[in-house]
């Protein structure tokens, strides 16, 4: 046996929640697999197998164990850290361009043919692209089943599947059980009408207040707001508009969607979680910050804090851009403003509820908007109205799978655009883990102050970002300065 194969089985027989969504264990004796903190009897070293992927598992025959539900457990955090071929087609699986466009709409955006990426995903994860789609569907649909009152045909739909009988039969395979008898197993109580009440699960310890504060610094007026210790927004899917509502405790995240179109289920609780950044390694992450005693205080004072992502990369660019130089106040005036005349009228009880009646406008509009009519300097709103354009054309992708130097390379080539801006999208609205931003003014001061140059912050990789959070944290005053250069 290999040492991998023994270090996992170590891990297993620890029951080491660490692992839980990075590998799973696979019981031949039983044909359960199951996550590695499952607390049911360790299973012989030689009885077991390891699978990278819930859908590897599944495709070998194996169900999922009923007692420690191992599709329950966040993502693996390994997909936002690799830049490959590989890391991102997960992402675009787990953001449903699969259900959408097909395996050959995947490989087309990737850059492969449909052949070379079935044999790429298949060599490395164990199962080919439909697998791997088919297996996040299953998870998906148990989440709706168990969550609420859907009626079966709907939960088959919202989940991605094309028939009930597909429906019916996935369930089945992946679960072991029918569709019905997950309801009555489930036994909670189901959200109310027309909204999807989610529990997603967080990989601890998570930094929920410094979340949420940041995500109420930048709020924009009528599309986002904060409601106690609920973030509430609205965002445009593949098939209409969502509102979505996350509720933010320490262990878990509430999750409640309203959405014109069922099938965008999947994708808005996919969004929601890099938002939130809920499937980083908060351990692994913390225990390399940690070590540095420039960072070890800050580390330790705000354990698990997570680098806020995006449910909208274009929006997410356009943001960066119009705050370029200005204030958090000023960039929320102007994108408040912008939304209020361009963006998309929403409509669905729960963003009424909040005040909330625009989407963040697409980039085909944005692309028209007259320059003059944006109240920032003449070069910005060029800048603004050039992402637009180059987005709408397809000659910038910033979607979850991009690759990540190709949108940067894109970036700086627009007008207007330098590396503070390229770096923040990629940071956030591409969710890179290794980005220092430098020539940011506040990260720049507190560098200088510890003493610190460019060399000594290669021990923060691969997790740099997460560095630059908590300088910005460090330097924050009761009223942080958030200016830029």
């Amino acid at each position: 046996m290999t040492d991998l194969h023994e270090q996992r089985h170590r891990a297993v027989a620890a029951r080491d929640a660490r692992f839980d969504g990075m590998f799973f264990t696979a019981v031949r004796t039983t044909g359960v697999y199951c996550r590695p903190s499952c607390p049911a009897v360790t299973p012989r070293i030689q009885n077991v197998e390891f699978y990278v992927t819930a859908a590897a598992a599944q495709d070998a025959g194996y169900r999922a164990c009923r007692r420690c539900r191992p599709d329950t457990v966040p993502g693996s955090p390994e997909w936002d850290v690799r830049a490959d071929v590989v890391g991102r087609a997960m992402r675009l699986i787990g953001d449903g361009v699969v259900e959408r466009e097909g395996v050959g709409g995947l490989a087309v955006r990737l850059g492969y043919s449909t052949r070379h990426l079935t044999r790429l995903l298949t060599d490395e994860l164990g199962a080919g692209p439909l697998a791997l789609a088919r297996s996040n569907r299953a998870q998906t649909a148990r989440l709706l089943i168990e969550t609420t009152a859907m009626a079966m045909a709907d939960v088959a739909f919202a989940a991605g599947f094309s028939s009930v009988r597909q429906f019916n039969d996935s369930v089945r395979a992946a679960y072991g059980m029918t569709p019905r008898e997950l309801r009555t197993r489930g036994g909670r109580a189901p959200a109310a009408a027309g909204t999807l009440s989610l529990r997603l699960a967080v990989r601890q310890p998570f930094a929920a207040d410094a979340m949420l504060e940041f995500l109420a610094d930048h709020l924009v007026p009528g599309m986002e707001t904060v409601d106690g210790r609920t973030y509430v927004r609205t965002v445009r899917l593949p098939h209409g508009h969502a509102v979505v509502a996350l509720t933010l405790h320490d262990d878990h995240v509430r999750c409640d969607l309203e959405l014109d179109d069922l099938r965008d289920t999947a994708v808005a609780v996919g969004r929601a979680r890099r938002l939130l950044d809920l499937d980083a390694d908060p351990l692994a992450i913390d225990e390399v910050l940690g070590a540095d005693p420039e960072l070890a205080p800050h580390v330790a004072a705000e354990p698990g804090l997570r680098v806020p992502g995006s449910m909208d990369g274009f929006e997410t660019a356009a943001r960066t851009i119009v705050g370029q130089q200005v204030s958090l106040a000023g960039a929320a005036t102007v994108l408040g403003r912008l939304v209020a005349a361009h963006g998309e009228p929403v409509d669905l009880p729960l963003a009424r509820r909040h005040g909330l009646d625009r989407a963040f406008p697409s980039p085909d509009v944005v692309a028209k908007v007259p320059t003059e009519s944006l109240a920032m300097p003449r070069s910005r709103a060029r800048a603004l109205a050039a992402l637009g354009q180059a987005v709408d054309a397809g000659d910038l992708a910033l979607d979850p799978g991009a690759d990540r130097d190709e949108a940067r390379a894109a970036l700086l080539a627009l007008p207007g655009v330098g590396p503070w801006t390229a770096d923040y999208v990629l940071m956030r609205g591409l969710s890179h883990p290794d980005v220092l931003l430098t020539t940011d003014l506040v990260l720049r001061r507190e560098l200088e102050r510890r003493a610190l140059v460019s060399a000594d912050t290669d021990r923060w990789r691969p997790w740099r970002s997460y560095a630059g959070m908590h300088l910005w944290r460090a330097a924050a005053s009761p009223v942080p300065e958030r200016n830029r250069p």
